[in-house]
């Protein structure tokens, strides 16, 4: 086979997520303290980066929180000692992503490989064994909320389902992979599981998708409004089942105005490239974290524990599930809440708000009086990633006019500058916008968003 997956380990975790899904607080508890000093001696044995850290510290005593934070940089920095496998060699990793051929293809044999996306600054190499990738496969099957209770018993098998994702279908991103994993899991559903790129102009996508007829769509918020807007005017002509959305924030007005306008229930969920499957949302809207299997800690910005109800300044994530790459007391970058009061639902995982991005979608003209095109914000931090340039920030000044912003300094960033706005350029002409210029400027310091997270897609002034 192809991809990871291996039958005993996902049913050993299918029956632990199972099992746990409506157990007691003091179950989940134990659950989770359980798999933390599994976590912390698998650290210990199999990584020279973790020895060094957790010198000192008795690991079968030491609480999460007397632990030092890690970092995203300093982590692949030191890519070799931090991996418990020494035949995961950065190198190759990053060849070996660099196909788009090798998206969902097991690594080695036995590792699937996404990358992150870049969004706090160089893109990030994750590795997950089959013990993880069967977590998250279980977490998936069993935590997800159905959405339409009486089409599971009409349907069980869900024969009659289409299902298009949206997005980044060229990269190796979590996303990205999990749908080709799926698809390659269960070649009978392949041709009824569809990744769609949102790099495309916005007519030929609604193209393929009025062509395919999806039942449930899977996509950013900032893409599903987008995708509302075209089915309110003719352009796309969908029967959506559902909507599911994630990897940014989704406001109510959002959800509204998608849920209406397809006129079928939306959904949200919470997950990263560290960990895939955080959160879900129960029948009353709430997001509940899946605390068996993942820790999270909001902070403030000195690192100290937040109350109950408190955003924090970030958010720390000890994943649970992966022995292979440890990500213990990880700088996530999210602003999370954990809510201080259960949930009506009856559920005893904690119950979280997170402030995802809060990217704007730019508005930019046609030209000759034709209109204007919008350009999904993700869709345009792809691109300039993929031109090579991730420390950026994108300013919309009016429909004509866009500054590229860039913390790099010296030689390093007009060269860096100039290759990203000439693709981002080529981009936006291909989407359809006419007439708009790009300056570059560097060493500027990054504006915050509503979040208190760096926006790096502002439209302001359009």
């Amino acid at each position: 086979m192809q991809t990871t997956f291996d039958p005993w380990r996902s049913g050993v975790a299918a029956v632990a997520v199972s099992m746990s899904a409506g157990a007691s607080p003091a179950f989940l508890q134990a659950q989770q303290e359980r798999r933390l000093r599994e976590l912390l001696r698998a650290a210990e044995q199999g990584s020279a980066h973790h020895r060094r850290v957790f010198k000192g510290f008795d690991l079968e005593r030491v609480r999460l929180n007397e632990l030092p934070v890690s970092h995203k940089a300093e982590l692949m920095h030191d890519f070799a000692s931090w991996v418990t496998d020494p035949a995961l060699q950065l190198d190759e990793l990053r060849r070996f992503i660099a196909q788009p051929a090798n998206i969902a293809r097991a690594f080695l044999g036995r590792y699937t490989v996404w990358e992150s996306s870049g969004s706090t600054g160089e893109p990030a190499v994750f590795i997950q064994d089959a013990s993880a990738m069967g977590v998250y496969d279980a977490l998936e099957a069993f935590r997800r909320p159905v959405l339409r209770p009486l089409q599971s018993w009409l349907d069980p098998w869900g024969l009659g389902e289409r299902l298009a994702f949206v997005g980044a279908t060229g990269g190796h991103f979590a996303s990205t992979v999990s749908v080709e994993r799926l698809r390659q899991l269960q070649p009978g559903l392949s041709h009824r599981l569809r990744g769609l790129s949102f790099l495309q102009p916005m007519d030929a996508l609604c193209g393929e998708l009025d062509e395919f007829q999806p039942t449930s769509l899977a996509t950013y918020p900032s893409a599903a409004v987008l995708l509302a807007e075209a089915q309110r005017a003719g352009r796309l002509h969908l029967r959506l089942r559902e909507v599911w959305t994630g990897g940014e924030s989704l406001s109510a007005t959002a959800r509204a105005f998608v849920g209406r306008t397809f006129g079928c229930p939306v959904s949200q969920s919470y997950g990263a490239s560290e960990f895939l499957s955080l959160a879900f949302e129960c029948r009353h809207g709430t997001l509940h974290l899946n605390s068996d299997w993942a820790i999270l800690e909001p902070v403030d910005a000195r690192g100290r524990a937040v109350p109950l109800g408190h955003p924090g300044t970030t958010t720390l994530l000890t994943n649970l599930a992966n022995h292979v790459q440890p990500l213990i007391r990880y700088d996530l970058g999210d602003r999370v809440t954990l809510l201080p009061t259960p949930c009506a639902c009856g559920s005893h995982l904690p119950a979280i708000e997170v402030w995802g991005r809060d990217d704007d979608t730019l508005v930019l003209t046609r030209g000759r009086g034709k209109g204007v095109v919008k350009v999904v914000p993700l869709a345009v931090s792809t691109v300039l990633e993929e031109a090579g340039l991730f420390d950026f920030q994108l300013v919309q000044r009016t429909a004509t006019e866009l500054l590229l912003n860039t913390g790099l300094q010296g030689e390093a960033a007009q060269p860096a500058l100039a290759a990203a706005s000439a693709q981002l350029q080529a981009f936006l002409h291909q989407q359809g916008a006419r007439g708009v210029h790009i300056r570059c400027s560097s060493d500027t310091p990054a504006i915050c968003g509503r979040s208190g997270k760096i926006q790096r897609v502002i439209a302001c002034g359009a």
